[in-house]
């Protein structure tokens, strides 16, 4: 199992005239350390509105910056924004492909379809209509790649015959995939040929054993992926701090391990709210009907303890030999990379490179043999 550096690019209040400033900078300094001390890629978000959990709303820049300075490590969208009108797909193809070019064929593009009210909302996007929005875009921006002229009539994007430049470096175009919460969309991720990144906030490792099991039954049977090839790798992600002791590291992480899971669960659950609200039909959004009544009740400030979240395996966070057994326990599932959430929140910078250093020392040699 390889290790990621990732980030929703948190900015915790009270902010300053150079809060945002210093937060980008901080993570351009931690990608390039990543970059020099062997991670496998480095991936962010694209968030809209989501205030303080993340200020990621156009990350092909911190891309570019990131590939500017940096020689090996790939670049991962973690996810480009799919529905319309958050990305026109042959924008999204032109991005990613421009992206390839001046980083040497680095890029691993993710796509998603969004899952907060306050993105969907803000951007007037049907929730109910995202997924066939992303099934579609992802085709077309595939064959953007893949053809050397290319045209479209879809439900929702059309294009006469064009040439859409620049063409990626890597042939026949960068790793395709597909962020997914659901059991269904694990399989549907699978029969389309495209890698996993299953982003299942406060899941078990038993439920991520289950997930990944239905992505690998699917996609080992897949023989039309909607790219050039099938990429069947399996990633997710993990609250993840390493430290001398793991008393540092539980001191160091408390506030952000706590926070992160709270603020997500709640963000997640607003898109079945809304449409409960509206009377709608929930769709393909029914697997989050619990989540409105369970926010509801949730006892925020005793939900999510560090301690607990270690225990059940799903967050990382210790001296280095506990990091490397909690992180044996990913790649036991078949987890082909595990993208590191090394600042949920708040932690502090120093501390931040701390962990990156004591990982790639420590850990990732251990996860190699």
């Amino acid at each position: 199992m390889e290790l990621a550096l990732f980030s929703e690019i948190p900015v915790p209040r009270p902010w300053h005239h150079d809060s945002e400033q210093l937060r980008y900078k901080e993570l351009i300094q931690q990608a390039v350390l990543a970059d020099q001390l062997g991670y496998h890629s480095f991936w962010t978000v694209e968030h809209h509105f989501l205030e303080e959990m993340s200020h990621s709303s156009n990350p092909e820049v911190l891309y570019g910056a990131v590939a500017a300075l940096t020689e090996q490590i790939r670049l991962g969208y973690g996810v480009r924004l799919t529905p319309k009108p958050y990305n026109h797909p042959v924008r999204s193809a032109e991005s990613a492909a421009t992206l390839d070019v001046i980083s040497g064929g680095r890029v691993e593009f993710g796509t998603g379809r969004s899952t907060t009210r306050a993105e969907l909302e803000g951007f007037g996007i049907d929730p109910r209509e995202t997924r066939a929005m992303w099934a579609e875009a992802v085709e077309h921006i595939a064959g953007c790649w893949l053809n050397d002229e290319h045209e479209f009539q879809g439900q929702y994007w059309s294009m006469p015959r064009r040439r859409v430049l620049p063409k990626p470096v890597q042939k026949p175009h960068p790793p395709l995939w597909a962020a997914t919460g659901s059991r269904e969309t694990h399989q549907l991720v699978g029969e389309m040929g495209m890698g996993l990144l299953s982003f299942s906030a406060g899941v078990s490792l038993e439920e991520l054993a289950l997930r990944v099991d239905l992505y690998r039954e699917a996609v080992e049977a897949c023989q039309n992926p909607v790219g050039g090839y099938v990429n069947d790798r399996v990633a997710t992600f993990a609250m993840f701090h390493c430290a001398p002791t793991t008393a540092e590291a539980y001191e160091n992480a408390r506030e952000s391990f706590w926070w992160y899971p709270t603020v997500a669960f709640k963000l997640v659950g607003s898109v079945a709210e809304m449409l409960q609200e509206e009377g709608a039909d929930l769709g393909d959004w029914n697997y989050l009907r619990y989540l409105p009544g369970m926010t509801a009740e949730a006892d925020w400030d005793t939900t999510f303890s560090i301690e607990d979240l270690v225990e059940q395996g799903v967050a990382i966070a210790g001296d280095p030999d506990q990091c490397i057994e909690l992180c044996q326990g990913f790649a036991d599932l078949g987890v082909d990379l595990l993208l590191c959430m090394m600042n949920p929140y708040a932690i502090p910078h120093d501390k931040v490179m701390e962990s990156i250093r004591l990982t790639a020392t420590h850990v990732m040699p251990a996860l190699s043999r």
